[in-house]
């Protein structure tokens, strides 16, 4: 694994270096076992490669995936025309705290503060790194992100839980997130504000956003 980078212009010459170049390769290069190409199936394995390539450290831990530079990575299956081909995960929806929960506070804010975008490009050919690009939100994006996490948490203190569906938010949107089709987790019902067993959920930008940006840092896409 690398060491962590010192800064963002270590982290930028890092990423920059792999522009272009296989999976299958960089594995061997770095002596890092990776199996599998297709990017559904592989992302997870996908993320760790470049998390040890790039030096993030932040792993499982809830901290940046650079803590000391404060940067998130997010690794994004693109096909040859930059199209994302699924959501992308942000964090897991704290549903318990729900009534309690603000944007200017959140996780999901903090983990969405300074990202590090790197396409993972996937076609007939062996899948390959595509070119990386640091993001911020501007004000107008992050107004839209705030609303959309108002929203989805507002209908989560109200017992609407179950009426939250993947349509709700304009790019940040809320589905279901668990290991398994068992796992449950707290969340406040409709009913006098008893508690009641549900599925986790997760925060994920749509598409359209993120298809956006990896061709506009400043997209407001509708």
């Amino acid at each position: 694994m690398s060491t962590p980078p010192r800064d963002l212009e270590e982290l930028r010459a890092r990423a920059d270096a792999i522009a272009g170049r296989a999976l299958d390769e960089l594995s061997a290069t770095y002596a890092i076992a990776f199996e599998g190409r297709e990017g559904a199936t592989t992302k997870g394995k996908t993320g760790e490669l470049l998390e040890r390539i790039l030096g993030a450290s932040g792993g499982s831990q809830a901290v940046h995936d650079f803590p000391t530079l404060g940067v998130e990575l997010k690794t994004i299956p693109v096909d040859a025309a930059m199209r994302p081909r699924e959501s992308t995960y942000v964090c897991t929806l704290q549903l318990a705290e729900a009534d309690r929960a603000e944007w200017s506070s959140s996780w999901a804010r903090a983990k969405l503060s300074h990202v590090l975008w790197v396409p993972i490009v996937l076609g007939d050919g062996p899948a390959r790194v595509g070119v990386a690009r640091f993001w911020k939100p501007t004000p107008e994006q992050e107004s839209v992100l705030a609303s959309d996490f108002e929203d989805a948490l507002g209908a989560v203190a109200l017992g609407g839980v179950e009426a939250l569906t993947a349509r709700t938010g304009r790019w940040l949107h809320v589905r279901p997130k668990a290991a398994s089709s068992r796992d449950r987790t707290w969340s406040i019902g409709r009913d006098d504000g008893d508690w009641i067993a549900t599925v986790p959920r997760g925060f994920y930008l749509r598409t359209r956003f993120t298809a956006a940006l990896l061709h506009d840092l400043a997209a407001t896409p509708e």
